[in-house]
């Protein structure tokens, strides 16, 4: 069973006869999820659907919260809402679409819309449509066609259904469809022309509606999108133009009542090697023809863009970490800075009222909760690891989430209040993983705006462990503050000598040893590698008495030319390998002193022959990255300019590779 804890007396703030319901789809189930009362927990009813499945792909609510629609491997089935909280959800419809991997409403609810994988296969090798429109009263197809781009699929829509849109081979077609009648599916009643990678977008609100059309740009020709009044559609009936560059991609942004555009351009390279996420831009159309880039004061990438619901002003994060967040106008002017934070994610509840600022993703989870009206901070919040966050429609509580295949452990949802106060959490059995949840929508006015207060709700206690906010200390240098031995406690590692108390001085003294051909020397003349006396630079000689000073490794050392005498007491007798090291070494310096002197030392030859190996391998691994860069540029894919750098070093590299290899 799943584990729930959960805060009643918060809870009751609720709207009266309306239970907020969860839908939930995991690794071994699609259910819904609601609360009996205002002093219950959520879980899981038995008046409430539930289908055991392994095979769901998506779960989807209508916007007026009247119909529920899910995937299960089968056939998509669409349930029709209870009408009071102790009903049953009966199966509106049964649509065959086994492989459906997208699912969306329409605005009012009466269509469905369905999108799978483009396949081609013997009996069809022309493909099949992926993209199906259904009537969810009847469960009939209205409408099919092929959509091979998967990241904008999703058809648009009028607020009151009565215009149905999409751009398909780079051109927008439109359908009108009069109140009741699927007929309009069959022919298009108009087309805007345009280029491969065109978007469509129609603003909700106002019937009929404005559009955006966007082109993008080619030959060195800037982007365009442009703004219309539906069913007005000729080029010189435009009620807005922006052209741009450099904008690989467009997200176009409506707000609430269809009078403001924003769009959100980016390039996925940053051709002057300045940022590695691209180059991001944000640009302001006004129905009435203002248009304008919003101004950021800030270098770096464009995290998040979102519209207040009131639709009069809208909130950027953008920045290098720690990001800015600036909410604007709709003159497009900083109305207040949030200052900067650890955060990529804006979050508006449903009356525009509370924002919050997140950092989820790659940061740790940090969450600012704003008064915006009264422009004050409510609460800070610490939820890591969160891959979903939505509000209720009550506008008071947000549910956050941890789903795979994001991360497959903790899997589990939260609901909080506002003030930062846990509601409800469950973590899901190991061995199941959580893969989506969704609040139920309804309509509008359905709850009334809350009131805002600073005043702290009641709530529970994770059940989940805090993690420790004490910085690491290895094992070692604990048990040194603790006055212990680590030789005593820690086990040794095979090959490696035994930790000292005074390891950490040891690390000290290690680094005024020397290092190299003086450690070997002293070893040859009977003394300990490691109990050097002092360091000599290049211009430094080392004076034994009758001895004469010998060039080791560019220094002037003196080289006993007779071994020296130890006993057993002082020294402990040296393995074989010095021992021979040793006996070579005294022949060598038995040798006349002038043919020593013209001799390099096989020490100082060693380290030259590697020197000169390890520069020969540097060179070609960079010649290397050149052979593959030059490849990439041949199949049409653009550098950045340090690349391009690289490859004009081509020539000065194989030089100095060169003079490597016929160097002694």
């Amino acid at each position: 069973m799943c584990l729930y804890v959960c805060d009643w007396k918060t809870m009751a703030s609720a709207a009266d006869g309306v239970v907020p319901t969860l839908a939930l789809r995991s690794s071994v189930a699609v259910e819904l999820w609601s609360s009996a009362g205002p002093k219950l927990p959520f879980e899981h009813k038995s008046n409430l659907p539930r289908e055991e499945t392994k095979s769901s792909r998506s779960i989807c609510f209508s916007p007026d919260g009247r119909y529920f629609a899910y995937s299960n491997g089968l056939d998509v089935k669409v349930l029709e809402a209870c009408k009071d909280g102790a009903g049953t959800w009966p199966v509106q419809c049964s649509l065959p679409r086994p492989k459906a991997f997208y699912l969306k409403f329409s605005p009012r609810g009466n269509y469905l819309c369905t999108w799978e994988h483009y396949a081609i296969t013997k009996d069809r090798p022309e493909g099949s449509p992926n993209l199906l429109v259904y009537d969810v009263n009847t469960g009939t197809e209205v409408f099919a066609i092929v959509q091979k781009n998967q990241a904008d699929w999703e058809p648009s829509w009028s607020s009151d259904e009565s215009i149905f849109a999409l751009v398909v081979g780079g051109e927008a077609l439109f359908y009108d469809l009069p109140e009741g009648a699927a007929k309009g599916f069959e022919t298009t009643s108009r087309k805007i022309g345009g280029s491969r990678g065109a978007l469509l977008s129609l603003g909700p609100g106002q019937c009929p509606p404005f559009l955006a059309f966007y082109n993008p740009g080619a030959k060195g020709a800037p982007s365009m999108c442009k703004l219309y009044k539906y069913p007005a559609l000729a080029q010189n009936q435009t009620v807005a133009c922006k052209s741009f560059f450099q904008a690989d991609r467009v997200e176009m942004l409506w707000n609430k009542r269809g009078t403001g555009l924003l769009l959100l351009t980016s390039t996925e390279v940053d051709k002057s090697g300045a940022s590695y996420y691209g180059n991001q831009t944000v640009h302001f159309m006004a129905t009435k023809g203002d248009t304008c880039s919003v101004p950021l004061s800030k270098e770096g990438p464009v995290h998040c863009v979102k519209w207040s619901p009131k639709a009069t002003e809208f909130v950027v994060v953008y920045g290098f970490m720690p990001s800015k967040a600036a909410l604007y106008n709709l003159k497009c002017d900083v109305i207040f800075d949030f200052g900067e934070g650890p955060r990529n994610c804006a979050y508006f509840n449903p009356f525009g009222n509370i924002i919050v600022l997140a950092g989820f993703g790659n940061l740790p989870g940090a969450v600012e909760v704003w008064d915006v009206p009264k422009r004050e901070k409510l609460a800070n919040l610490k939820l890591a690891d969160t891959t979903v966050f939505e509000w209720h429609p009550n506008g008071e509580w947000f549910v956050t989430a941890t789903t795979a295949p994001r991360l497959r452990i903790s899997n589990g949802f939260k609901v909080y209040h506002y003030s930062g106060a846990l509601l409800h959490e469950t973590m899901w059995p190991k061995g199941q993983e959580l893969l989506g949840i969704e609040w139920q929508q309804y309509a509008d006015r359905t709850f009334t705006e809350p009131k805002i207060t600073k005043a702290k709700h009641e709530g529970i206690k994770s059940s989940q462990p805090e993690a420790s906010k004490k910085a690491y200390t290895p094992p070692h240098l604990r048990l040194l503050k603790e006055g212990k031995n680590p030789e005593k406690y820690l086990p040794s590692i095979p090959g490696l000598a035994p930790a000292s108390a005074g390891g950490a001085n040891n690390k000290k003294n290690n680094k005024n040893k020397p290092k190299g051909p003086r450690r070997d020397v002293n070893a040859v003349n009977g003394g300990d590698p490691g109990t050097a006396t002092g360091t000599a630079t290049a211009a430094e000689t080392v004076t034994v008495a009758g001895e004469e000073p010998v060039t080791v490794a560019g220094e002037e050392q003196q080289i006993s030319q007779t071994q020296q005498q130890h006993t057993p007491k002082t020294r402990p007798q040296a393995p074989r390998y010095q021992q021979q090291n040793a006996a070579d070494q005294q022949r060598h310096h038995q040798q006349p002193h002038q043919q020593q002197q013209q001799q390099p030392h096989p020490q100082a030859n060693g380290q030259n022959s590697s020197e000169k190996e390890r520069k020969i391998r540097t060179v070609a691994k960079k010649l290397s990255d050149i052979k593959k860069l030059k490849s990439r540029q041949s199949q049409g894919e653009s550098l950045e300019l340090n690349q391009l750098n690289k490859i004009q070093m081509e020539a000065s590299y194989l030089d100095e590779l060169k003079a490597l290899k016929l160097s002694d």
